[in-house]
């Protein structure tokens, strides 16, 4: 029993206190909730309650128990974390729509904190603005990763956050550190990603979006999550500024925010413009969005080459960059373009930055490695290193990326093949598996962009909300979980 509290209280005890913090948003929706006046109130006051309520007690139950935290102690608190929160934040939406089921629910919540986007809701437009509201608010949260602000906040609770950080930050590269203090970095990512979020709220309430729209929007276009208020999404708007405005700043949160960080801390535009990763996803963007547009010319969709761009531009970023916003239904378009936007979900943005996916670096590393590979083959003793912004990278490295890339083809053949048992047909499987676990959310055929996972079972519905969460921990940190020699002492 003392081994037990000495290894899982500790972690009980962070938890306790992230769920507690957790509570706080809820305040968010319930002033907006005051603001108009709506009678969902006490869905809110219960919901802030009971959640401030089970995490105060957790940590105070624990506190004793307290310590640094291991390695192997981030795997699981981020799972954790990732686990629960989400079983709290449904309570505003079961209060308010008791007739919600906790499976829908619960994936509903666990696609808003983990950027997902996909959603079994429909009528959104009926909906009180305050649950529209904590949606895409949860979109925001996740977005950058909860887990760094909690990275922020935790040592002050007494509790280091190295391994939290390291636990949830994307990509393959992850002990480089911005500032000397981890809980500078993870204030600073969060500044850059408060000050961009500022930017996108103000240019959709210019561009004619009003207050809470931009909000909303501003949440789910920043954490390139793609919830919206209305069940047509951004078509709803008709406007092509508001479109051309998303594009921009889908594309700003596809890179990664590190860089934007040292560009201010260093006043050097460079930082950016040399980053090699930063440089070949705005490449693939723009030259994905030139190739889809002339396809559709091509193919006589559109007859005006500007309409061609504009919604090429808006759809193939969106989706590309894991948002999952639609402007049309392009899963009517000609069959390239459909399936190369999914796929493309799965490689268009960059470590660092709030998408999900592969990721750009490791793709690039791929590429990098199947080419020296080939030139072994030519010339077995010649000795290239792999070089990736200017620096080698390390074989340790390397070996990440392609046990990576085996747990990510696993665990789409092995979802998609659960959902093809449950009867569904392999266009919704597939596209359904792919969407959840690149976080981008409308997939083909019955779950495309003009409908919702509403139509899949109870079992289904899991299969997806274990994509979205494996997606988002980027299999690793859960998979870790599984080995016994992470329980040995």
């Amino acid at each position: 029993m003392a081994a037990v509290a000495h290894s899982l209280f500790p972690l009980l005890n962070t938890l306790g206190a992230a769920i507690a913090i957790f509570a706080a948003t809820m305040l968010l929706p319930l002033a907006v909730a005051v603001f108009e006046s709506e009678a969902v109130l006490l869905a809110y006051e219960t919901a802030a309650l009971v959640t401030f309520a089970c995490g105060g007690l957790l940590w105070l139950a624990t506190r004793r128990y307290k310590r640094e935290l291991l390695a192997r102690d981030g795997f699981l608190l981020v799972t954790l974390i990732w686990t629960v929160l989400p079983a709290f934040a449904t309570l505003p939406l079961r209060l308010h729509m008791p007739e919600l089921s906790f499976t829908d629910a619960y994936f509903e919540a666990v696609s808003g904190l983990t950027t997902t986007g996909a959603t079994t809701l429909s009528g959104l437009d009926s909906l009180p603005a305050s649950i529209n509201f904590w949606r895409c608010l949860l979109q925001w949260i996740g977005g950058m990763g909860i887990l760094v602000l909690m990275v922020a906040i935790l040592p002050m609770l007494g509790v280091g956050g190295t391994q939290l950080f390291r636990a949830e930050t994307a990509g393959p590269i992850k002990d480089a550190k911005l500032t000397p203090r981890i809980t500078d970095t993870a204030l600073g990512l969060w500044g850059v990603y408060g000050a961009i979020s500022a930017a996108c709220f103000v240019a959709y309430w210019a561009g004619g979006m009003g207050g809470l729209d931009a909000a909303m929007h501003m949440f789910t276009t920043m954490s390139l999550g793609g919830l919206s208020s209305h069940d047509v999404s951004f078509a709803h708007f008709d406007s092509p500024l508001l479109e051309w405005i998303a594009v921009v700043f889908m594309a700003v949160a596809s890179l990664n925010f590190a860089l934007y960080f040292l560009v201010l801390r260093r006043r050097m535009i460079g930082v950016l413009v040399s980053d090699t990763e930063a440089r070949c996803t705005v490449v693939v963007l723009v030259g994905a969005v030139l190739l889809v547009a002339g396809y559709l010319l091509w193919h006589g969709a559109y007859e005006e080459p500007l309409t061609a761009l504009r919604l090429a531009a808006f759809n193939v970023v969106s989706i590309a960059s894991t948002t999952g916003y639609a402007s049309v239904d392009f899963s009517q378009w000609p069959t390239f373009a459909p399936w190369f936007m999914l796929l493309l979900s799965g490689v268009a943005t960059s470590a660092g930055s709030t998408g999900a996916g592969i990721k750009m670096v490791r793709l690039i590393v791929l590429l990098k490695q199947a080419r020296r590979e080939m030139l072994r083959a030519l010339h077995p003793r010649v000795i290239q290193p792999l070089r990736l912004r200017d620096a080698v990278v390390e074989n340790k490295v390397i070996y990440a990326v392609l046990a990576f890339m085996l747990m990510y083809g696993s665990t789409v053949i092995v979802l998609t093949l659960l959902l093809l048992i449950s009867g569904r047909d392999v266009v919704t499987a597939f596209s359904a598996v792919v969407a959840c676990v690149n976080n981008m959310g409308p997939g083909l055929n019955e779950v495309g962009p003009a409908t919702t996972y509403a139509v899949l079972n109870d079992f289904e519905t899991w299969v997806c909300t274990v994509a979205m969460l494996l997606g988002r921990l980027e299999m690793m940190s859960v998979f870790v979980l599984f080995t016994p020699a992470f329980w040995r002492k």
